[in-house]
């Protein structure tokens, strides 16, 4: 499995428009953050989580050429504002699958209706085979399980995914022990971790290194990173040794 961090920031990127912030200032390619998204490949599967406003110059950088699934976490923007930009995969493979919480999948297709209309559809817009993700049951891209794992984002539902293991959580603020034990015994755990101080529907540092405590994961990285939480190397030096700050185009081999 090879996992390849497509973005790592937060809703307004690295830098952030118009901010003086030392950080947004930087030179270390590490501190440039792209919207927040992941691309999964597997022995059979090529499989991207969430589509934010960068994923044109995410697949183009990235050189992903197909997509098996497409996984939704959420309905925020910085997660799903790209999806015309499917258009290329259309062409070349037909409907693209989209798999969303039914909450997800309506607000979707009231903001893009022209992709997801069946009548009278114009003639360069892509089409999309939609699929219900429901907790508890699991589902198949390919050969390639997929597991949902129900999360709170404030008192917003999203859903983080295992695939084998491997698991992704982002805008996470609070979680159930039922679903906390579907993430145990993992290989890699992918966790937001907005900054050091407290947020309303985020993880801040001090809650995201419980949570890598109570799943003890062979390896943790953080994502979902504001440009306040400071310079990627200084971050770096305050983590537990199994625990990496993520960064845009950074590849894990599993």
């Amino acid at each position: 499995m090879k996992i390849y961090f497509l973005g790592t920031g937060t809703s307004q990127g690295i830098p952030v428009i118009g901010s003086k912030h030392s950080v947004c200032s930087s030179t270390d390619s590490r501190d440039k953050r792209l919207r927040v998204s992941v691309w999964v490949t597997t022995e059979d599967a090529s499989i991207v989580i969430d589509c934010g406003p960068d994923f044109r110059q995410q697949m183009l950088t990235s050189k992903c050429e197909r997509i098996d699934a497409l996984l939704f976490t959420h309905e925020h923007a910085d997660h799903t504002a790209g999806l015309d930009d499917i258009r290329p995969f259309y062409f070349q493979q037909g409907a693209i699958p989209v798999y969303a919480h039914q909450r997800v999948l309506t607000n979707l297709a009231k903001r893009f209706d022209y992709i997801f209309e069946n009548e009278n559809k114009y003639p360069g817009a892509p089409s999309v085979h939609t699929h219900e993700v429901v907790n508890q049951h699991a589902f198949l891209v390919k050969n390639t399980t997929v597991v949902p794992i129900n999360a709170l984002h404030g008192n917003l539902q999203v859903f983080g995914y295992r695939i084998q293991d491997f698991v992704y959580l982002t805008d996470v603020k609070t979680i159930e022990d039922a679903e906390i034990a579907k993430i145990k015994n993992c290989k890699v755990l992918v966790i937001n971790c907005l900054r050091e101080e407290p947020h309303a529907t985020h993880f801040n540092l001090e809650e995201a290194l419980h949570f890598i405590s109570l799943v003890q994961p062979k390896e943790a990285y953080l994502t979902h990173i504001s440009h306040v939480f400071g310079f990627h190397e200084e971050i770096q030096q305050k983590l537990p040794k199994n625990v990496f700050v993520a960064h845009d185009n950074l590849v894990i081999t599993m």
